[in-house]
């Protein structure tokens, strides 16, 4: 116990904190990465730069060391680039408002969305539809066309009718009003998805990367239900599946962890970023999903 005792103060109370704040930091960094495809690229950086500053010290290197060192600071700006998509999704985190909408109002846009989506279903017409949560699309309704009109079932399903002039793109939902629609949403980069998903299966996938917004996307081919949130898809829905899912998120959504955890039981979302697929989710055709 002396040495113990000896050797915290030797380090002192600033250098005890120093060590806390850099084990917290060291943590939330590897837990914000964890799962993502900056996860592999952050580990094999660490890797490569660990062994080359093992092997500089082993060998007495001392060029090698040199030039490792007066490059500490462009590693720096080139993690940020590698990390651009991370770094955008931690800062939007830490940036936004912590507003939640009423609970009755909530309930109305889960019931309007769920019976809407079931109706585009039922007739096999494709839908791509994003629920805005806390982080902001404004960018995204920026490349649609600007609606604010009441949610209400018969104008949200009459968008995506084929042949009208909106039916091509994404609808925005915020505050209980379609917002925009025929917006443009982000395409996932993700190159581990599976190669049957199509490009609303893939924007689906882009915008929930980049924000925290509900998206739900029916297919044209089969009339399948998706639901995609933090990147993460799952495939082949129910109406009672999609009914909990919804519910979970928008109107007891309140504590983001506890909601999180409970959608991810409801819909069996897998670490892959697409659950298990239905028998009709696995004939949609690549292009037109």
């Amino acid at each position: 116990m002396n040495e113990i005792w000896a050797y915290f103060q030797a380090i002192g109370i600033g250098g005890f904190f120093e060590i806390v704040v850099l084990a917290a930091a060291f943590y939330y960094i590897l837990l914000f990465f964890r799962g993502t495809r900056g996860a592999q690229v952050l580990i094999g950086f660490v890797v490569i730069y660990a062994s080359l500053i093992g092997l500089t010290m082993i060998f007495n290197l001392n060029v090698m060391n040199w030039i490792l060192s007066r490059i500490s600071v462009l590693l720096g700006v080139a993690l940020v680039i590698i990390f651009q998509p991370e770094i955008r999704r931690a800062l939007a985190e830490l940036g936004r408002q912590k507003v939640f909408g009423a609970a009755a109002e909530n309930r109305t846009v889960a019931d309007t969305v769920l019976q809407s989506v079931l109706s585009l279903a039922g007739n096999r017409i494709g839908a791509l539809i994003a629920i805005e949560r806390e982080i902001g699309t404004r960018a995204i309704q920026e490349t649609g066309v600007k609606i604010d009109a009441p949610l209400v079932p018969q104008l949200l399903t009459s968008i995506f009718y084929p042949h009208t002039p909106l039916h091509d793109g994404g609808v925005i939902i915020s505050a209980n009003r379609i917002v925009a629609a025929g917006c443009v949403f982000p395409l996932s980069q993700n190159m581990d998805l599976h190669h049957q998903l199509g490009m609303r299966h893939r924007s689906a996938i882009g915008l929930s990367e980049e924000t925290d917004a509900v998206v739900i996307v029916v297919s044209e081919e089969t009339g399948t239900i998706s639901v995609c949130y933090r990147g993460r898809l799952s495939r082949g829905l129910d109406e009672e599946r999609l009914r909990r899912f919804l519910t979970t998120l928008l109107v007891r959504g309140t504590r983001k962890g506890t909601a999180w955890r409970r959608a991810k039981q409801e819909i069996e979302l897998t670490p892959k970023g697409s659950a298990k697929p239905d028998d009709r989710s696995g004939k949609e055709a690549p292009g037109g999903a």
